[in-house]
């Protein structure tokens, strides 16, 4: 959420991203956005988990093939989106992986024409515990499985078209952000309580490039209550 911008016209997949809703109104900046997902919602609060597809007081409700007519012409500002695989090119696999065909929904038609891409995940994944202890992240047990991948067993996200096409993309982890550079990904933020060797590229089945000016994410994330984002948007 942290990256919202005012008069941002936003699409929100399923996942972690489908909480942004809730964010936006806890800051009181959902009436300086506009949040959408596929179904056809515009506006409002969108809803999360089963009630995903669904919002309160929105500003409208159009038939699904409009709203991709929308997407696809390029109406969205920014899009937050779920990966499952993120590899050494920056490639992003959400429709196959672990045994599953999970197909792409609207995955590609989204990420195709969108300028500023966030996608969001965990770092690992299978049996994660971690969890934020004195506005710190605290490891007590490590996911079972890696998520960033020499190769993904899919591509969904092409990172070198969105190169040439100058996307902007942030793969934003719990523990761990990174952006989208030419030839791969480059670590740019890590968060507090987190080790960098240890923690992070010991996780990796490949090394990024480490940013020269690597510092911690912003710690208001790790601590309750609003964190003041309607001062920050502009």
């Amino acid at each position: 959420a942290l990256e919202l911008r005012s008069g941002d016209i936003v699409n929100l997949g399923v996942g972690i991203s489908a909480m942004i809703p809730n964010v936006a109104a806890e800051e009181g900046i959902e009436d300086r956005i506009t949040l959408t997902v596929e179904s056809g919602v515009i506006g409002g609060i969108p809803g999360m988990g089963r009630e995903f597809g669904s919002a309160v007081n929105p500003r409208a409700i159009i038939d699904q093939p409009y709203q991709f007519d929308f997407y696809d012409g390029g109406g969205l500002t920014r899009a937050y989106l779920s990966f499952a695989e993120v590899d050494a090119g920056g490639n992003v696999n959400v429709t196959r992986f672990g045994g599953r065909f999970d197909g792409s929904g609207g995955f590609i038609d989204i990420s195709q024409n969108t300028r500023r891409l966030v996608f969001s995940g965990t770092f690992t994944g299978g049996g994660l515990d971690i969890r934020v202890e004195g506005g710190r992240l605290a490891l007590h047990r490590e996911g079972g499985f890696r998520k960033f991948v020499a190769r993904v067993g899919q591509i969904s996200f092409n990172a070198t078209r969105a190169r040439a096409e100058g996307q902007e993309v942030l793969f934003v982890t719990e523990r761990a952000v990174f952006r989208l550079i030419d030839g791969g990904i480059e670590l740019i933020e890590i968060a507090p309580g987190i080790r960098l060797e240890e923690d992070v590229l010991a996780h990796m089945a490949f090394p990024p490039a480490v940013s020269a000016g690597l510092r911690e994410m912003d710690a208001r994330i790790f601590r309750p209550g609003p964190m003041g984002l309607a001062a920050l948007m502009t």
